[in-house]
């Protein structure tokens, strides 16, 4: 793993969640498709370090510290145990995986803000669903340049 890659690639995709994605109603989650690349591709220590840092990346443009490192982190643990036994390299299992992915921790993440005390959107799951989609459509295409910007090589059709 080149830490140096991973570390300019987070902030590359924080700055490009916070700032460009931050004025559209229904945006995909970028970090989040990048925590399943890790999970991927990567072995499973790596793939929980950097769930947790996506997390941390994730809290520091969001409104709360801490949910999302711990939802992060919490799922990309589990996915990089459950990449041992499945193979997730198909675009299809990609999609579902990101889809489930965002929509469980999204679920986490709101479950944490409510224990906070924290306001939510009333319409928080139709936000969530449509966040997920998107996610998942546009996720498994940002593959090939993440895996590009990281010298990984990837086999798309196995």
């Amino acid at each position: 793993m080149h830490w140096f890659r991973f570390a300019v690639l987070v902030c590359i995709v924080t700055v490009l969640q916070a700032g460009f994605l931050a004025n559209l109603d229904i945006k995909p989650d970028l970090l989040l498709t990048l925590l399943v690349f890790f999970a991927v591709y990567c072995n499973t220590t790596e793939a929980i370090i950097t769930s947790f840092v996506l997390g941390f990346a994730a809290d520091i443009i969001g409104y709360a510290m801490g949910p999302q490192t711990i939802s992060f982190g919490l799922l990309g643990t589990a996915l990089a145990y459950l990449h041992r036994v499945i193979a997730i390299r198909k675009m299809s299992y990609q999609a579902l995986t990101i889809f489930l992915t965002c929509f469980l921790a999204g679920i986490v993440v709101h479950f944490l803000t409510f224990l906070k005390g924290r306001p939510t959107c009333s319409d928080m799951y139709a936000v969530l669903f449509w966040t997920s989609l998107c996610s998942a459509i546009v996720g498994p295409f940002l593959f090939s340049p993440y895996a590009w910007l990281m010298r990984m090589k990837i086999n798309r059709f196995c």
